[in-house]
C-alpha cells in the first residue's frame, strides 16, 4: 500500500507546479518551501521539533530554515500553498481518469485515515488534524500525506529503537542503494559522514571495504519489518476487500505520479510491478 499512496504525497517534492505554489506564497527556493510546507502543520515552530521530528536533516540546516520562513510565509499560507501546488500536479497527472473513479479512491483512503492510532505519531498527528478537503484530489493528496507521515513517524521510532542516528542511517543507505549524490544535501559535513561510516564498521554493519555485511542488512530488515508492522493497522481497519479495490484505484494515479518523480530519488520508492 505503502507504494501506492507514497506517490500521491510525493508530487508535491518534484512537480514544477508545486514549486510554482511554494514560490507563489513567497517562498522561494526548494528547500524554504520543502519546511515550510511539511513543518506547516506543526504551527510556526522554531527548529527543535522539526529536527526530531523530520529526523535525517543536520541540525544547522533546519535551524537556517526555521523560524526564519514564518517572516515569508505564516503557516495557514504555507498550507495553502502545498495543497494548491499539489491538487494542480495531481489534475495535470490524472486528467484522463472519472471523477467517480477518484471520489472512490478518496472515499477509501479517507477511509483507511480513520484508522489510524496517532498517539507517539507527532507529524501524522498533525496531518490527521487538518480539514479535509471539499475535492477529490485535495481529499486524495491529505490522505495519502497523513499515511506517509504516519507511517515515517512509525519509522522513526524503529530508527530510534534500533539506536541508529540519522547519519548513520543515510550512510547505511548509501552503502546499500542510494546514490551518495541524492542524501549530501541534508546537511552533514564530510567528517559527519566519515564518523557515521566508522561507527557502522564497528558495529559490523559495514565492512572493510564499506559494504553491508549480513548482520548490517539482517539488522535493518528488523528495522524496515518494524515500520511496516507499525503501519498495518489502517488496512487492518479497512479489511483486504477494500484495500484490495483501493490498491487497484490508486495503481493509475501513482503510475502517472512515478513520470515525475525521478527513480533514484531520496524517498527511495522502488518501480511499480508491471
Amino acid at each position: 500500500m505503502w507504494t501506492h499512496y507514497e506517490p500521491l504525497h510525493a508530487v508535491t517534492y518534484f512537480h514544477p507546479r508545486a514549486r510554482a505554489a511554494y514560490e507563489a506564497a513567497g517562498l522561494r527556493g526548494y528547500w524554504r518551501g520543502y519546511f515550510a510546507g511539511r513543518a506547516a502543520p506543526l504551527g510556526p515552530t522554531g527548529p527543535a521539533p522539526v529536527i526530531a521530528a523530520f529526523y535525517n536533516f543536520a541540525p544547522q540546516m533546519v535551524s537556517r530554515a526555521l523560524p526564519a520562513v514564518w517572516e515569508l510565509a505564516t503557516p495557514d499560507q504555507a498550507l495553502r500553498a502545498r495543497l494548491t501546488g499539489a491538487v494542480q500536479a495531481l489534475a495535470e497527472l490524472t486528467y484522463e481518469l472519472p471523477e467517480r473513479h477518484l471520489v472512490e479512491a478518496a472515499d477509501l483512503l479517507e477511509a483507511a485515515t480513520d484508522g489510524l492510532g496517532t498517539a507517539g505519531r507527532v507529524l501524522g498527528a498533525a496531518n490527521a488534524g487538518l480539514p479535509r478537503g471539499e475535492y477529490p484530489l485535495a481529499r486524495l493528496w491529505q490522505a495519502a500525506t497523513t499515511l506517509r507521515e504516519h507511517r515515517g513517524d512509525g519509522h522513526v521510532a524503529a530508527l530510534v529503537a534500533a539506536d541508529l542516528d540519522p547519519v548513520e542511517t543515510l550512510a547505511w543507505r548509501v552503502a546499500v542503494d542510494m546514490p551518495a549524490a541524492n542524501l549530501l544535501g541534508r546537511g552533514w559535513s564530510e567528517q559527519d559522514w566519515s564518523q557515521a561510516r566508522d561507527r557502522l564498521t564497528v558495529r559490523g554493519w559495514l565492512d572493510a571495504e564499506g559494504k553491508p555485511t549480513e548482520r548490517g542488512r539482517t539488522s535493518f530488515q528488523a528495522i524496515e519489518d518494524a515500520t511496516d508492522l507499525a503501519a498495518t493497522r489502517p488496512w487492518l481497519t479497512l479489511g483486504p476487500e477494500r484495500a484490495h479495490r483501493l490498491r487497484e484505484l490508486l495503481d493509475p494515479i501513482a503510475r502517472a505520479a512515478h513520470t515525475v518523480i525521478p527513480p533514484d530519488s531520496p524517498i527511495g520508492l522502488p518501480p511499480l510491478a508491471s
